[in-house]
Formats: C-alpha cells, structure tokens, sequence
C-alpha cells in the first residue's frame, strides 16, 4: 500500500493522510489507495504500521534540515562548478544568509523543511487519533513514542522558525501560530509526560525506538538552548529569555548516570554502515541501502569519480577555514579528502573529469565558478560497500553520549563551574589524541566557552548542528568565509510565501 503525505494538509500545519505500514518516506508520492484514521488503524498490524511511518520521517532530518543547519554555518559551503550546484543560486544564498520568503532556497529546502517536519507531527497525530482505548498490547508505551517522536518534530520546527502553529488532533483547518516560548513549553511538557512509560533500552530487534535517554537528550538540548527558544527575536536580533543550564545539567545527569551508554572506544565506529553496535548512540535516524531509505551525505560531497555507480555528487564543501582549524594530531581531521584521491571502491588513483590525476585543495578561490577540484570533501559517514545506487546503510546519529558530555560542560560553565566543566571537555578529546592533548585546567569562563564552541565544531562536524551552536553563542550572523555581516533577525528562517498563502493566519518572522 501506498499512502499520500498530503503535502497541502502539511502546509496548513494540520494532518495528512498517512499510515504506511512498511514506514514509507516519499513525500511527493500519488495514493493508489487513501486511508484515514476511520478506517484504519484497527488492529496491532495497522497501528504498529502507523507508528512505523512516525518513525520514518526521522529520515527528513538528514535531508532539508540538515542542508539549512549546515550549509548557512561555517562548516560547509556548496560551490558552482560550471552548471553543477548552480540551481537558481540557492545553495550560495543559503551559505551568505541573503534569503527571504520567497527566494529560492526558501521556496525549496525552507519549505521542504517545514513540510515534512509537520508531516512529522501530522503522522504521530493521525495515529494519536485513531487509538481507542487498551487497543493494543504496551499502548501506554506506543502512545508515548508517539508523543515524544512529535515533540522532538516541534523542536526542529521551533528551532528553524520559531512560531509555529500547535497542532495535536486530526482535523484539516488552517491554525494561528503559538509563541516560540509556547512551543518550547509545549515541547517540555510532552517529553517529561512520555518518559515515564518509556523504556531504558530495547532489544536489538526495536533499536532505534524512543527511550528514555533519547528524551533526556532532546530535553538536555533544548534546556542548553532555552535563552534561544524562549526568547523573542526583532528586527535587531534575539532578545534572549531564561536560561536552564541546571536543567540541561540533570538531564545530561540521567544519562550519564544511568549506565546504558558509553563512549565507543573507536570514534570512527559512530558513522560506519554498520554503527548500529555503537553504544555511544542515543537516538538516531535509521538508514538502509535501499532505495529511498539509506544515508546520501557521501554522495553529496565526493567526486563524480569517487565511485562508479551512481557516482559522487561533487557538491558539498567544507571551508578552507574549518578544515584549517583541526588540530593535525586530531583523530577527526581523518573525516576529510584532500590531495591525491583514489577510488572508494578499489583504492586505485582517481582522474578529474579531464583525465588528470584528482587532487583536492582545501582553498575555494570563487565560489561562484570553482573548479571542480577545489574544497575540501567530508566523508563522516564512510562509504558502504552494500550501498544501492547513492543509498548507504548508516544511520544518522540524532543525539550521541559525546554531545551529552558536551552539553553538560557547557552548562556547568555558564553557571560558573568551569573547573568542574574542564574534565568532562577533556573525555572527549582523549579519545580523539594520542598522546593526549587536554584543555588546559586554567581556562577562564569564557575561553572554555569558545573552547566549548570549537570542541562541537571538531566533534559534531557534519552533524546537522552547527546553526544552533552559533546562534547560541552569538555568532551566526558574523563574517566567515564567503560570507559577510547579516542581519541580526536571520537567526530565524522566514515563513515561506507559499505556506502564508495557504494558511493567511500564519504571521510571517521579523525583518522578512
């Protein structure tokens, strides 16, 4: 069966027809047959099903929120090459941050980006709707899956666009926005209420379904990030509301305290086709090589030559800047291809399109008209031997330990424990040095947060989160590389012309 994501209904922040029992993704899909919550979702098949297709649009996290959480940072940048990327200018309109309602990144990845995250929450709605009571066996444990799958779809949401409209039943009508702050509540509180019934760990058959560490983390960074969201954002900028950095501190607490995870001995082995072993993972997007359900972050950076069959994209860049800043003792500067290439598949020397041997520069001389050598590649997520077509098997860590410890030295310092703070830094990067190569016990408050900051870029490099870092530490709208002073106000993305006029009650972000 086939079922529709109802990209209309998603526009007006309601509920689109889905169910998918195989976990469907394509969004853009024709039904061959409809379905909705009267007459479906009537036995543990059905709803287990549902739940399924809850669960797989997890997957639109690596897709058009990852591309706007990257590539408007200083991590990543996707040059011209002749034709190659040139789509309207999005992609470089994207990296300045010169977009409004109705430019072209904003009319295709800002837009995908709502779209399918609503398609998030309207799915958890629909079989949220459908339930009737003691109609499955662990109901109380479905019901707060669903919960918290929707509450962490509101947290993306009110990340990128901060009013949003709340939406928690089954009918299609249009709906007023609620505050940025109203949303980070309504978030909170869904999480807190599903956790409870969660369970610690599940068995290897279920990995991948919610748990409670993965609401400790989502709350973890969402108390990390609670002066962003709770502020309101003007013209001039982000007016900041309350900070939680106690609450980020017992959240990360419950995690690292509960013995369920640890650090993998092998950095690497959190990105690897087959990082489902990993015990570092918290919460993740599940991939597969099949079509339409695997991981194409390799495809999206690597040369046309890399491999044979599709071939890489030749697209996505890390900065010269960025690349330079990884110390050369580091374990994860091995994430980029620069100088001579060879083939992923075979390890033989690769040519460029005109026959000569392939060697990537870290320099991006214009990014308007770059060569098709220039700029350093990331393969984070290695290639997978197993792959079909640009489809590869790794999974898309959400949320991993290491953030976690992260997250809860940021917080000890911004509440003034930077001693305490220091150590929990000094984990991760002994992980990654050897011989070690610790942060220095004398740092003051805030060099350990620009420590804090750079130690994310080196650890979550690649990781779709890199925006809120900035944003967070008051930087995003700063100079980097190809990329001047902007406005204060673009710490939030504009509403998309196209979803004001399909809901007018829709109030569109400051300055757009």
């Amino acid at each position: 069966m086939t079922v529709t994501a109802a990209r209309r209904v998603a526009l007006l922040a309601a509920l689109p027809v889905v169910g998918a029992v195989q976990g469907c993704t394509d969004l853009d899909e024709h039904p061959t047959s409809t379905i909705s919550p009267d007459n479906y979702y009537r036995t543990e098949q059905e709803v287990r099903g549902g739940l399924a297709g809850v669960y797989s649009s997890l997957r639109s996290v690596q897709d058009n929120y990852w591309y706007l959480s990257q590539v408007s940072t200083d991590e990543t940048v996707v040059p011209v090459r002749g034709q190659d990327w040139l789509d309207n200018g999005k992609w470089l309109e994207l990296h300045r941050q010169t977009w409004t309602a109705g430019s072209a990144i904003t009319l295709d990845n800002v837009n995908g980006a709502w779209n399918q995250l609503f398609t998030g929450v309207a799915r958890a709605n629909v079989v949220l709707g459908a339930l009737q009571p003691n109609q499955v066996d662990d109901q109380a444990v479905i019901e707060a899956e669903l919960r918290a799958l929707r509450a962490y779809y509101y947290y993306l949401l009110m990340d990128l666009f901060g009013n949003v409209p709340i939406v928690t039943d089954a009918a299609v009508q249009q709906r007023e926005p609620s505050t940025r702050a109203e949303v980070f509540a309504f978030v909170e509180s869904e999480l807190l209420a599903a956790r409870p019934a969660l369970p610690e760990t599940w068995d290897g058959a279920n990995y991948g379904r919610m748990t409670q560490g993965a609401v400790d983390a989502i709350l973890a960074s969402l108390y990390l990030n609670a002066e962003v969201f709770t502020g309101t954002v003007t013209e001039g900028g982000l007016q900041r509301g309350t900070a939680r950095w106690q609450d980020a501190v017992d959240a990360a607490d419950r995690i690292l305290n509960s013995g369920v995870y640890s650090l993998a001995a092998d950095w690497k082995s959190n990105f690897s086709p087959t990082n489902e072993s990993s015990p570092e993972l918290i919460f993740v997007a599940r991939n597969s090589p099949q079509p339409g359900l695997g991981l194409t972050f390799i495809n999206r950076a690597v040369h046309y030559n890399h491999y044979r069959s599709p071939g890489g994209w030749n697209g996505f860049s890390t900065l010269a800047d960025t690349y330079n800043a990884f110390d050369d003792a580091d374990l994860r500067k091995s994430i980029f291809l620069v100088g001579p290439q060879v083939s992923l598949e075979t390890g033989e020397p690769i040519n460029d399109r005109a026959g000569h041997p392939l060697v990537l520069t870290p320099e991006i001389h214009d990014v308007t008209q770059a060569a098709e050598n220039e700029g350093v590649r990331v393969v984070k997520f290695p290639f997978d031997p197993a792959h079909s077509q640009e489809q590869m098997g790794n999974d898309f860590p959400l949320f991993r330990l290491a953030e976690i410890y992260l997250i809860k030295a940021e917080a000890l310092n911004e509440l003034g424990h930077t001693g305490d703070a220091i150590p929990l830094v000094n984990v991760i990067r002994a992980r990654v040095f050897n011989p070690p190569k610790p942060l220095s016990a004398g740092l003051s408050q805030a060099a350990l947060r620009s420590a804090i900051l750079q130690e994310r870029l080196f650890e979550l490099n690649n990781e779709g989160k890199r925006r809120q870092d900035m944003i967070r530490m008051g930087v995003f709208t700063a100079p980097f590389e190809f990329k001047e002073q902007r406005e204060p106000y673009r710490v939030l993305f504009p509403i998309p012309l196209t979803q004001l006029q399909t809901n007018p009650l829709l109030v569109q972000n400051p300055g757009y």
